[in-house]
């Protein structure tokens, strides 16, 4: 038996909206605790774990473990079709992910389940020097206006402040956040711009995002649902170089 229902569907299409504009395809494994993802894009730059907890869902029935490999643009297709008073249910039936949305009408998909070449790979441990929270509409907020002189930006942190700045051919930019962390040392990563935009796409998932940062390590950004029943985190390589 194989079937979830999910009162708040915004939180599966939030979380695929950023999920399918890095990864094509996916492995979702369901068993008795949850759901969990864990994909690369081909260019292994950016990561992605997604997990939620069987407490998040209305009804869970999984009675063995059970691997779903999807296509996530067909995914977020169908997703994008549920409005935000609709509950969700997920069945499985002759080969494809059967998705239910019940409102005022009830629709209903079958996305066909695909072959992957690879298994999923194995979530990275990463022992980060420095860990600051910050609400995600203030990052996105950050993101839009260094976006407008360049498509990279440096990620600062110093025991005050998260200081985000670019520098553009015609113009240069800086925003401070006052983080108010505990943080003993500075450090400092540059990446690239549409990769993070591509992430905070998930942006309802969560109010706070979590960010782990180093010297020319990998930026991660978690969201986590309250009572620890869901979480996205997104591994961002960092760009090296500076000209």
């Amino acid at each position: 038996m194989f079937k979830l229902v999910l009162s708040d569907p915004s939180i599966f299409k939030t979380s695929f909206d950023a999920i399918s504009s890095i990864v094509d395809e996916v492995q979702i494994e369901v068993d008795s605790d949850g759901l969990r993802l864990n994909a690369i894009d081909r260019s292994h730059i950016t990561y992605v774990h997604l997990e939620l907890k069987e407490s998040l869902f209305d009804i869970y029935e999984c009675d063995k473990p059970i691997k779903l490999n999807l296509d996530t643009e067909e995914l977020m297709k169908v997703l994008k079709r549920s409005k935000s008073d609709d509950v969700m249910e997920l069945t499985v039936d002759a080969g494809s992910l059967v998705i239910t949305f019940e409102g005022a009408v009830k629709k209903t998909f079958k996305v066909k389940l695909i072959d992957l070449e690879y298994d999923a790979p194995t979530p990275p441990q990463i022992e980060y020097p420095v860990e600051i929270s910050m609400p995600i509409a203030t990052l996105k907020e950050t993101i839009q206006d260094i976006e407008i002189v360049a498509d990279r930006v440096a990620f600062a942190v110093d025991p005050d402040n998260l200081t985000l700045t670019a520098v553009g051919d015609f113009a240069d930019a800086e925003v401070e956040y006052l983080h108010g962390e505990q943080v003993e040392e500075n450090v400092r990563s540059i990446f690239a711009i549409e990769n993070i935009k591509e992430m905070l796409k998930a942006e309802k998932f969560a109010d706070s995002t979590f960010i782990a940062l180093g010297n020319d390590m990998p930026l991660t950004l978690s969201l986590k649902l309250l009572n620890d029943e869901g979480e996205l985190t997104f591994l961002l390589a960092p760009r090296i170089e500076e000209e």
